[in-house]
């Protein structure tokens, strides 16, 4: 991997239970907690729109590529420039443990 492609800033955060586990009206009590900010290289895939919920919606996928770590994991979300993407795959690039390719869909976040 060559640093100089990881040239933008993420931030990712993971989704954290909080106590009690549940409000007063029996909803998760859960918020997004910042896992950490890192260098990062954000490559668009693919968008559509589809019909769902009787209007137009759309979906992004992107993959962002950073530096191996093993505290990444799917259902966490990453931001980048004022958008948030909801992590769906986490891959080992070649099981090198180098460098992470993060499969992302920007869209609803649930929380």
């Amino acid at each position: 991997m060559q640093a100089g492609t990881l040239n933008k800033r993420i931030k990712i955060s993971q989704l954290v239970t909080g106590s009690p586990a549940t409000d007063e009206f029996g909803a998760p009590n859960t918020s997004w907690e910042e896992l950490d900010i890192v260098w990062a290289a954000v490559e668009p895939i693919s968008g559509r729109e589809f019909w769902a919920q009787q209007q137009v919606q759309s979906e992004i996928t992107v993959k962002i590529r950073v530096r191996y770590r093993d505290d990444v994991a799917v259902g966490m979300k990453a931001e980048y420039n004022g958008k948030t993407y909801m992590i769906k795959y986490v891959i080992d690039y070649q099981e090198g443990h180098k460098e992470l390719w993060l499969m992302c869909a920007e869209g609803v976040i649930n929380a």
